[in-house]
Order: C-alpha cells, then structure tokens, then sequence
C-alpha cells in the first residue's frame, strides 16, 4: 500500500500520541480539516494494511513505580524459539518479546523479552517464571538492567520539504 499526502499527514499528527481530551480523534480531524469518521476510516485502513502497528496507550512505567527494567536474554534452541517466544510474548509482566539472531561466538542469545518491577528482586522473580516456561529448551541466560533511557519515541515521519 502507498500511502497518500492525507495518511501521512494523520501518521505525523499522531506519533506523538493523542491529545488528552475528551474527543482525541475529533481534535486530530479538525487540525487536519477532515471528518473524524473519515479520520478513523483511514487509521483502520492503515492499520489493516500494516503502515500502523497499533494506537496504544503507552505509560511511563518510571512514573508508575517500574524502575528495575531488565532485559532478559535467553538462548533457546531455534526449532523450539516460536512457541515458546509466543508463550513470553503472552506474559503479563513482559512489555516487548522478540527473536534475534545470535552474534557468535560472544552473543548466543536469541531471545529477548523486557521486563519491569519495582525492584530487581521483583524482576528476578519474573526471570525465574521465564526460565521455568522454557525448561529444557534454554541453554544460557543472562539479564541486562537499564542504567538510563536514552530514547523512548516510535518512528517519527520528516516534514516533506
């Protein structure tokens, strides 16, 4: 799918998240000068067509008392890794949860999933409920904990010139 001058101007009015008020898509509609039904269409076919992932409340878990954040590592045999990386994916505790490819010899890990608490006892904890879900399927495992956000934005569309 193509995208038209409309859809991306509705793409650059949203990646910055939706007005907090009562009607936010009316206000993104009227900023555009198009109906909110037609504004909502769009977003529907966007997100149909997969130019848009999802529209989504996104908290700051800092501010909601998240502040160990640990991205746990795993090495999961690759004939096993979809499933049981659905399985995590599915997780309440776990926010992202993604395959990637191992950089050997240094990095045997395949498997991601990001997790939250108030303490790093508390995402230990969460990690131990992780390493039972994948038994005997994991090699190794490790946890990297985050020391500072260095950005915390999607993707953002450039003004055309």
């Amino acid at each position: 799918m193509s995208i038209t001058n409309t859809d991306r101007q509705i793409i650059q009015a949203l990646q910055d998240g939706l007005p907090l008020v009562p009607a936010p898509f009316a206000q993104v509609a009227e900023g555009l000068d198009i109906d909110e039904a037609a504004l909502i269409d769009r977003i529907a076919a966007l997100k149909a067509s997969g130019v848009i992932r999802r529209i989504a409340a996104a908290p700051n878990h800092y501010k909601l008392g998240m502040v160990a954040n640990g991205m746990t590592v795993w090495d999961v045999d690759d004939a096993h890794i979809a499933a049981l990386g659905a399985q995590i994916g599915a997780l309440p505790f776990v926010t992202h949860c993604y395959e990637r490819p191992r950089a050997l010899p240094d990095w045997p890990y395949n498997l991601f999933a990001m997790v939250h608490g108030a303490s790093r006892d508390e995402v230990s904890e969460k990690r131990a409920q992780i390493a039972v879900i994948l038994g005997d399927a994991c090699q190794s495992s490790d946890i990297l904990y985050s020391t500072r956000i260095l950005k915390k934005t999607g993707l953002r569309l450039k003004e055309r010139t």
